[in-house]
């Protein structure tokens, strides 16, 4: 929230009435609210600048920059063997622009640590970057002039650039490169807890809804949990707004310093006598500048408020705004956002849109929008106001804003009802008669949504835990789960354990103890039938004993045969 406030107060938005004053004073309020301190990544720059494509329009490119850049063009060997004219001036002038033949067969890294492989025409894979620069063996920069990019993630890296062909942008990256040397910092966009991650467990893979929703490419595997790339993450927010869990969480700025900020502005809003208002979310870029265009004819109950990302912001804040008092809440769009970043918001507000419907309330107080005008048309008066604190911690949030919007929806909502497939809250059914009480999916849930019985051949289920992750459908070796998408409105009721399979404990036949249920022991009965080790009827009654008698029996019987 710390790029938006100033930037709201900067705007040209008119006054000319109540609504409009109002809004002044609401906007100078989200102004006193400042984020807390995150982390900083540093990147430094030496200027080597790896550039790929064709020959002459790269070595062009190079010319214009050899002066402030060291220069290494990467380019396919002419058919002919025959150097150009341009390549010779490269050759001349080697101390300044090396050129290299060969395919490149791996790119990757970011500003100030690239790495290049290339393939040679006598089939040799090489490190580029060692063998044209011995003193520093990474690229700071890459220009790549190819048609298709070697790296397609929607948001490359920073100190990459591809210009697709457009002359604009390679003329933007020209004029850009020159001053991409020295040191830079960025914030630490997240913050990551691998204790309530839901990514997998004991080599089971569960959610992958972080990685699939990173513009950059940041995130992947790391087996049970998650790897992220600091240097690669550039603050889509799109992980935190997928994340069922609040694994991991935007940290610039968190969600308690959002939320804070969206709730006295709300307050004060209130309080100068404005009426009907809507919080319209913003990037500090491309959205700013609509914003900017349309601030003088914007609605004077619309509240722009600027964000890093709107990829960053997720149900918990827009449902929270909407407890808060907001009529609407509106998600400024344009072409700059990400594919990826676009295709989450969507998904997520699916799952808003039904969450609000099955409370009782109009899912159009939710909107995505291109329009900055759009975002008032049709908003009436907000719902009477939350007044929860709220902190980092986004299953909590969400719980807290869905308990007070069905306590004040308008037309009453439903006890259950249904949602979207990947929606983060729902049921886990178990086959009883498919179900052994083996046990394993408690000891993967991440969230302790499963839990077995303690002394008691019982498998325990918790509603208002479950994530939707499905690492107990994974982990299950009978193919006994079943997941169901769903929402219970009442949170005494969500919260009620249940029991979803019990039998009474099968004791052994020798000295009487417990140690597994009936449906285990006939299970290892059907599936060991005609098994060698077990033809006889006291070899199958050894699997009716517990492990110490097992053991006696065995012992025993060897000594008899002895």
């Amino acid at each position: 929230m710390t790029n938006g406030i100033g930037i709201a107060q900067a705007l040209p938005l008119c006054e000319t009435g109540s609504d409009g004053v109002a809004r002044r004073s609401a906007l100078e309020t989200l102004g006193t609210h400042e984020a807390e301190a995150t982390a900083l990544v540093g990147y430094r720059s030496a200027g080597y600048l790896l550039i790929i494509g064709n020959e002459d329009a790269a070595l062009e490119c190079a010319d214009r920059l050899r002066h402030c850049l060291h220069c290494t063009v990467l380019a396919p060997a002419p058919a002919d063997d025959s150097l150009s004219e341009a390549a010779n001036n490269a050759r001349a002038d080697s101390a300044h622009v090396t050129l290299v033949y060969g395919e490149p067969t791996e790119l990757r890294g970011h500003l100030g640590r690239f790495s290049a492989r290339l393939q040679t025409s006598r089939g040799e894979d090489l490190d580029l970057a060692p063998l044209t620069n011995a003193d520093h063996p990474y690229f700071d920069l890459v220009l790549d002039l190819r048609t298709e990019p070697g790296l397609g993630m929607d948001l490359p890296p920073f100190g990459y650039y591809a210009p697709r062909g457009r002359e604009t942008a390679l003329e933007r990256a020209l004029d850009e490169l020159p001053e991409m040397t020295g040191e830079f910092e960025k914030p630490k966009f997240f913050n990551y807890s691998p204790d309530i991650c839901a990514h997998g467990d004991s080599g089971q893979k569960g959610c992958t809804r972080c990685i699939d929703a990173c513009p950059t490419d940041a995130i992947r595997s790391g087996g049970d949990v998650i790897e992220v790339d600091p240097y690669l993450c550039q603050g889509g927010g799109t992980c935190a707004t997928a994340c069922p869990t609040g694994a991991i969480i935007y940290a610039y700025p968190g969600p308690r310093d959002t939320l804070a900020a969206v709730r006295a502005m709300l307050q004060q809003y209130r309080a100068a006598g404005g009426a009907r208002p809507v919080v319209l979310f913003h990037d500090t870029e491309t959205g700013l500048e609509r914003i900017h265009a349309a601030a003088a004819d914007l609605p004077e109950n619309v509240l722009p408020c600027a964000v890093e990302e709107i990829g960053s912001l997720g149900m918990d804040t827009w449902l929270s705004a909407l407890a808060y008092g907001a009529g609407r809440v509106a998600l400024l769009d344009h072409d700059d956002v990400p594919p990826t970043v676009r295709g989450e918001l969507e998904a997520q507000l699916e799952f808003a849109w039904s969450l609000l419907t099955g409370l009782g309330h109009d899912c159009g107080r939710l909107l995505l929008t291109t329009d900055p005008m759009a975002a008032e048309a049709g908003a009436t008066e907000g719902v009477a106001a939350a007044g929860f604190d709220t902190f980092n911690e986004k299953r909590g949030t969400l719980r807290l804003a869905l308990d007070h919007l069905r306590a004040v929806a308008p037309g009453g909502g439903q006890a259950v009802f249904g949602l979207p497939e990947g929606a983060p809250f729902g049921r886990v059914l178990v086959d009883t008669d498919a179900c052994t009480l083996c046990m394993a999916c408690p000891q993967v849930c991440p969230t302790s949504a499963l839990t077995d019985g303690n002394e008691k051949p019982q498998l325990n289920f918790t509603e208002e835990l479950c994530v939707q992750c499905g690492l107990c459908e994974t982990a299950c070796p009978e193919d006994a789960i079943t997941l169901e998408p769903r929402f219970v409105a009442d949170w005494e009721q969500r919260r009620r354990t249940q029991v979803l399979n019990e039998e009474e404990p099968f004791c052994c036949i020798s000295c009487g103890k417990p140690f597994a249920t009936p449906s285990t022991i006939e299970r290892m009965l059907t599936r060991l039938e005609g098994h060698h080790m077990f033809e006889t009827e006291q070899q199958k009654n050894r699997l009716r004993m517990c492990g110490d008698c097992r053991v006696k029996d065995i012992f025993s019987q060897e000594m008899q045969d002895a």
